[in-house]
């Protein structure tokens, strides 16, 4: 029996570092999200610019478009800016932006500065949308279907390798 004392605590040590063990190997981009391949959630959000038109749930449907959650004080989104910049010149997939949590007058200036890739942006001042989107943080892209469904969540910033490999053919496939 005074084995087993010491033996127990050895042992349930042992299985919790083998829980964080093969928790510490995965993704942490590859946050699960309820939504994929399910509807996008009801929103309509005003434009960011005044005279330009906002998005709402209704836009999303027709044609695979992208939507990315963005913000001028994010940091990661300054990085994948480029990426869209190139993507919106060169594909005729519509993009389509959710400013986040952002100040307006912050957001015109910046996409003034960095040049506009979206050919609609919704302001979520609130973050209320970007929450039933199920948004953990910017950036945040979503690949959405003919049908208005989510297909895929990209979370973190979309660099060219995830465009040319995962985005890419991903809107190919669905195009067809």
């Amino acid at each position: 029996m005074p084995r087993l004392i010491f033996i127990l605590p050895l042992l349930l040590f042992g299985a919790i570092a083998v829980y964080f063990a093969i928790g510490l190997t995965k993704d942490p981009r590859n946050l699960p999200s309820a939504l994929i391949d399910k509807t996008a959630p009801e929103f309509t959000l005003p434009p960011l610019r005044d005279g330009e038109p906002g998005l709402a749930n209704t836009d999303l449907g027709g044609e695979v478009k992208i939507v990315n959650v963005f913000a001028s004080w994010c940091v990661p989104c300054k990085l994948e800016h480029p990426v869209f910049m190139r993507f919106s010149q060169q594909n005729d997939t519509p993009l389509y932006g959710i400013n986040y949590k952002n100040i307006k007058s912050e957001a015109v200036a910046w996409l003034s500065q960095l040049g506009d890739p979206y050919q609609r942006i919704g302001f979520d001042l609130s973050g209320r949308v970007g929450i039933e989107w199920g948004v953990y943080g910017v950036p945040e892209t979503y690949i959405i279907d003919k049908e208005g469904r989510i297909r895929y969540r990209h979370a973190g910033p979309i660099l060219p390798k995830v465009m040319k490999e995962t985005i890419l053919p991903l809107i190919t496939e669905l195009k067809k």
